[in-house]
């Protein structure tokens, strides 16, 4: 049972791993991305994050949507963080069951809008948050459970 949906810029670090982990009861982390099954500093640094007794995953983004449509993730209570708001929507977009997205950290760069105190959204990514809620996912922004809940569809 896929718990949230996270986008994320840092990946896996101490608000995640624990705070939202423990709030949503999760058993296992998928982190999808198509860079770090690849880069072993980034792997070993997420690897440090984990929460004891929480399986922790890394996968592609294509393995991660077979691995989803296979059945075989079923069993977990699931927390997966992406890095980009692209990575959520393809999976979203691959895996209709993914019904709620939660903002968390997006960093600044040339040509973004801040929506939220640590998002921050590029015109085309805009338009996939829009596409995502379009879908009938539920986009909210929010650092750690315990900040206020806002919906991305009141800020964009």
């Amino acid at each position: 049972m896929i718990k949230l949906l996270r986008v994320d810029h840092r990946l896996l670090h101490g608000q995640v791993a624990f705070s939202w982990t423990n709030n949503l009861g999760a058993d296992c982390i998928l982190i999808a991305n198509d860079d770090v099954p690849v880069n072993e500093l980034r792997k070993t640094t997420i690897k440090l994050a984990k929460p004891q007794g929480v399986r922790l995953v890394i996968k592609n983004i294509a393995d991660s949507i077979e691995a989803l449509k296979s059945g075989v993730t079923d069993k977990y209570k699931l927390f997966i963080v992406v890095e980009s708001v692209a990575d959520a929507e393809k999976l979203v977009s691959a895996f209709p069951e993914i019904k709620h997205v939660n903002l968390g950290g997006i960093k600044a760069k040339e040509g973004t809008r801040n929506i939220s105190k640590a998002v921050n959204l590029l015109p085309e990514e805009e338009e996939l948050v829009k596409k995502m809620i379009q879908q009938g996912v539920e986009v909210e922004i929010r650092q750690v459970p315990s900040d206020k809940k806002t919906l991305a569809q009141n800020v964009l």
